[in-house]
């Protein structure tokens, strides 16, 4: 595996301990608790997380089948454990460790396809298009660190809902501050 996606990989596999510490401390209801009607659940942060991730880099650089529901991950309220969510994020991981080390420094220059569903690419922008026209272009080694960093900026939050929905003197991160 080249060094800029081991990095990468290692980073976002800290940010997927933390998640599951934040998990493990909740119970099934608390995980789908919306702290105000305006925010998401923690496990609506986590299915984003999955579909995210599974969009980018096991479907648009690995050129597997594109199976996302973006628009389901922020309005589904419950139905899947804590444990079932732990077991789709580290799945959503597997696949990607394996599509990534594959890939060489020359492909971190190569441009993909992320495809959207019509109506995902609709609620995000905020405009209609036609089918066909529903997808982006990325360069390999610039949509690394963007999911790298989104991740990141979830994985806070999670933490973070988590404390506040379960009072705790628990450090998740592993850092004292």
């Amino acid at each position: 595996m080249i060094a800029l996606i081991q990095y990468v990989m290692e980073d976002m596999n800290k940010q997927l301990d933390r998640i599951e510490k934040s998990l493990n401390l909740l119970n099934n209801e608390l995980v789908w608790t919306r702290t105000k009607e305006s925010m998401n659940s923690i496990g609506n942060l986590c299915l984003h997380l999955a579909g995210n991730e599974y969009q980018n880099f096991v479907s648009a650089i690995g050129n597997r089948p594109f199976i996302r529901e973006r628009t389901r991950e922020f309005t589904t309220d419950g139905g899947i454990s804590k444990d079932g969510l732990i077991s789709l994020l580290r799945d959503t991981r597997s696949q990607s460790e394996e599509v990534l080390s594959d890939l060489s420094n020359d492909d971190l220059s190569r441009e993909v396809i992320i495809h959207y569903s019509q109506e995902d690419w609709n609620r995000m922008y905020r405009e209609a298009v036609q089918a066909g026209e529903t997808y982006d272009t990325r360069v390999i080694g610039r949509l690394i660190v963007q999911v790298s960093a989104h991740y990141g900026y979830h994985a806070g939050q999670i933490v973070v809902l988590a404390k506040m929905l379960q009072d705790m003197s628990e450090h998740i991160t592993g850092q004292y501050h």
